[in-house]
């Protein structure tokens, strides 16, 4: 072929391209690192510290490391909030922190349930430590009969000793007759025990007339009265009774019948003990 009439192909060249050419593959550009802000979302550089569209502070992992949060009953008691202030801006002085009103009205309404509930407390309380403790053995300060019988004095019925008896003055059943004994200081009466007779010992126990059955007057200190009718069997020995009475300054039992009796015999009562708390 002649020079010049088309294209000269040596032995060995490649053979031309036929199809298009492919572009060429550039590597993807880096994504640029941003820190969203906490508060807005909003994009930030890594490298700063506030937010440029709402000035929250961006790391909340460093402050929440340097204030850790305080526990509930701290955040309870607390008598200022602490506010989050905007970037730039700076607290108020001269301020005092304005109360929460949790705290006062809590003590409020605590105080005026104590106020309302004070009385049902107080008879819970007592209520328990009836329940709970033993009864005390009260001794009165001074005692009384409306009459006495000679060597039967109404201390006989009230010293302890059941070999010793109280016999009002005249004979018979003793229907009216009582006994009175005071406290000095104000009692809660829980319980009575009665020895009637002459003595706990059955041959001298029916000697005289028995009481069958007493009319109990208690008096508080408040001059208010209560009765109670309590019904005795006629057999030696204590015979106990549920006696409850609260701030009992004085005691009188008064006998409405009697057992035995006859003109020749007196009533007679040997012991009287009261239980309770003072």
């Amino acid at each position: 072929m002649r020079h010049g009439d088309g294209p000269d192909h040596r032995e060995g060249d490649l053979a031309p391209q036929t199809g298009p050419a492919a572009p060429a593959t550039r590597p993807p550009a880096p994504r640029a690192v941003v820190r969203p802000c906490p508060r807005c979302r909003a994009d930030n550089a890594t490298d700063r510290r506030l937010c440029t569209r709402c000035g929250a502070l961006l790391d909340t992992t460093g402050a929440s490391d340097r204030h850790p949060p305080l526990p509930w009953w701290r955040r309870f008691f607390r008598w200022g909030s602490e506010r989050e202030l905007a970037a730039g801006s700076r607290p108020r002085g001269g301020r005092w922190p304005r109360p929460r009103l949790a705290l006062p009205l809590t003590v409020l309404l605590l105080a005026g349930l104590a106020w309302f509930a004070r009385s049902y407390l107080n008879e819970a309380f007592t209520f328990t430590r009836d329940q709970t403790s033993k009864p005390e053995a009260l001794r009165p300060d001074t005692t009384r009969a409306s009459s006495e019988a000679s060597g039967h004095r109404a201390g006989a019925a009230f010293d302890g000793f059941n070999n010793r008896y109280w016999a009002p003055a005249r004979a018979g059943a003793g229907h009216g007759q009582y006994l009175e004994a005071d406290f000095a200081v104000p009692v809660r009466l829980r319980k009575v025990i009665i020895t009637p007779g002459t003595s706990a010992k059955q041959d001298e126990f029916l000697s005289q007339a028995r009481p069958s059955e007493i009319t109990v007057t208690l008096t508080t200190a408040d001059g208010d009265r209560s009765t109670k009718v309590l019904n005795l069997e006629d057999q030696a020995g204590q015979q106990t009774f549920d006696l409850r009475g609260t701030d009992v300054v004085r005691v009188r039992l008064t006998a409405d019948a009697a057992f035995g009796a006859r003109p020749d015999r007196r009533l007679a009562v040997a012991e009287v003990e009261f239980f309770g708390r003072r």
